[in-house]
């Protein structure tokens, strides 16, 4: 089982990621963009997904992932809950996330010194 806690020590370890509080939601960013976000009570986290995999992600683990808010169905996003998740999987899913946000060269600075 991961925590709200959990996922905001990883995210802020990851260069050029910050943590907001926007409409009582903590959220991580790289720039403008928002790669992670907890809902209020910190059991479900939204990440950045991409919108052609989400129906695999769900068919694959429905108890784990759903799609996110209709208002949010237009962008590439995911949520899943947090207690389904493992320490490992979330610094996955974490990571791939703030990756879709990240110039390249961010990137591959960051894998040579911390391979998947």
């Amino acid at each position: 089982m991961v925590t709200g806690d959990e996922v905001r020590a990883f995210a802020a370890t990851l260069p050029r990621a910050y943590e907001a509080v926007v409409r009582d939601r903590i959220k991580f960013r790289v720039g403008r963009i928002v790669f992670v976000a907890l809902s209020p009570d910190e059991t479900l986290m939204g990440f950045a997904f991409p919108r052609e995999q989400r129906e695999a992600l769900i068919a694959a683990e429905p108890a784990k992932f759903l799609l996110p808010e209709p208002s949010d169905l237009r962008f590439s996003w995911m949520r899943c809950r947090l207690a389904a998740l493992e320490p490992d999987e979330l610094r996955e899913l974490v990571v791939e996330a703030w990756r879709m946000c990240v110039p390249k060269k961010v990137w591959t600075a960051y894998l040579e010194t911390h391979p998947l």
